[in-house]
């Protein structure tokens, strides 16, 4: 199986923290719809049909985007691409939805919303420079449920700064109150080239200290357990059976065509990439080409990756699958390495199965490199 990611380069306005490809000009819709479906169409054959079996529109902000340009992508993707479509995943902005594009959604098969909340903290709203409110983030939650929507999931950033914790521990309260299934929690990183980065250059902002959020990161883990949800990845708690599965298909390395300016895909052996520009997108489209530019790997990198992507997730790094595949026996050439990450509590060893301890996915990243190759 495979997956289809959409990227969707348009906001209403630009949120202070986020660095991901977008525009606020909303003049270009239908130009970059239709690139979109002919960038469907020039790479058909990437996935050397194997079926696709989840869709994922990302962005940006997907639910912008009217309902009829939404209906006519996927109706080329069913056309294109065989699967049975297990899952569709549109990400939306609490204020987007409404009961007509709802039920429009859901008529066209989509069947999971990703509701990028960020928090339940009006100041927070303000400060982050989100386009919804307090009110509107829960009227969304109920406004998908009652439309039909069993599968959805809520975004929340945690490491605001402020005195105490009492901040994040009442967003996570209201969050598992509400109960979605799955929750997708990031922790706030200033990134230099928007609003906060350029407030904390001149000193305007303050970011938090990595002590302050690992205690949010660890009262999150603690909190979603006792609700029930499962700590499958790094950044993505869910129930059992609400799992997302394009991106747990993400971390296991199934293959995925990523279409839009800057998304990425991968085939199994290599990666590539879009432009992050929505100009050179749409001018290598409309004259014919494909704006698609290869990033191959070498085994070392494959492996590297695995390494870092299973020890993020409940699955762990599978060293017999590795050796197996790429004849390389991380038992024998990192024994040291894995004795002592064992010894001092950051991993745990089932099998030739390593995982991160909760104390380990506080360092997950850097844990990971000491085991590449």
């Amino acid at each position: 199986m495979a997956g289809i990611y959409i990227h969707i380069p348009f906001c209403r306005q630009a949120c202070h923290y986020c660095d991901f490809h977008f525009t606020t000009n909303l003049g270009k819709i239908q130009e970059m719809t239709e690139c979109i479906l002919r960038e469907i169409e020039y790479r058909k054959d990437y996935l050397n049909g194997i079926p696709v079996d989840t869709v994922y529109f990302g962005g940006g902000t997907p639910s912008l985007l009217p309902e009829k340009q939404l209906e006519t992508i996927l109706g080329r993707i069913f056309d294109l691409f065989p699967g049975k479509k297990s899952e569709i995943t549109l990400e939306a902005n609490p204020d987007d939805l409404k009961d007509q594009k709802i039920s429009a959604w859901k008529s066209m098969g989509i069947d999971r919303l990703s509701l990028g909340i960020q928090s339940f903290q009006e100041e927070i709203l303000k400060a982050y420079n989100r386009t919804h409110t307090v009110d509107e983030a829960l009227k969304a939650i109920r406004l998908g449920r009652k439309g039909g929507f069993e599968k959805f999931s809520i975004d929340l950033i945690y490491g605001f700064p402020f005195p105490d914790h009492s901040l994040w521990q009442k967003d996570l309260e209201e969050a598992l109150r509400q109960d979605p299934g799955h929750i997708s929690a990031y922790a706030l990183t200033v990134e230099p080239k928007t609003a906060l980065g350029n407030w904390a250059s001149k000193g305007r902002f303050v970011p938090a200290d990595e002590d302050f959020i690992a205690e949010q990161f660890e009262w999150l883990q603690e909190q979603a357990e006792k609700a029930g949800y499962i700590h499958y990845e790094i950044s993505n708690l869910g129930k059992p059976g609400k799992f997302s599965l394009h991106n747990s298909n993400y971390w296991k390395g199934i293959p995925y065509l990523g279409i839009g300016p800057s998304a990425h895909s991968f085939d199994g052996k290599n990666r590539g990439y879009n432009p992050s520009s929505n100009a050179k997108y749409t001018k290598a489209l409309l004259s014919g080409s494909i704006p698609f530019e290869l990033d191959p790997m070498e085994q070392e990198d494959r492996i590297n990756e695995e390494i870092l992507t299973g020890l993020r997730t409940i699955w762990g790094l599978d060293t017999a699958s590795i050796l197996d595949r790429h004849h390389v026996d991380l038992w024998q050439i990192k024994s040291e390495a894995i004795k002592k990450l064992e010894s001092e509590g950051w991993l745990i060893a089932q099998g030739k199965v390593l995982s991160l301890t909760r104390k380990g996915k506080l360092l997950a990243d850097s844990l990971a490199v000491e085991l590449f190759i």
